[in-house]
């Protein structure tokens, strides 16, 4: 099983997103998510959100380490510049 689709396949089904990537090495992973739904959660509510669907991925340490930036469309368009390769 390929984790990093495994682990966009679940987020994707979960919620309503309108962009998400997934990075890895070994088992530390690196989740940037981009919603709507993200408008009105506090930060806390925003990493639960990921975290949800990813949980017994977390239990078995196939996920051993969770990087989680979340943000709007709004601020993915001010921000991606900063985070995201050219």
């Amino acid at each position: 099983m390929d984790l990093n689709n495994e682990v966009e396949r679940r987020l994707r089904e979960a919620l309503e997103l309108d962009e998400l990537y997934v990075k890895s090495e070994g088992d530390h992973f690196q989740v940037i998510a981009v919603s709507g739904i993200f408008a009105d959660m506090s930060r806390v509510k925003r990493q639960q959100a990921i975290n949800g669907p990813l949980m017994d991925l977390i239990a078995q340490n196939a996920i051993h380490a969770l990087s989680i930036k979340t943000f709007t469309p709004e601020q993915w368009a001010r921000e991606r510049k900063f985070i995201m390769p050219s």
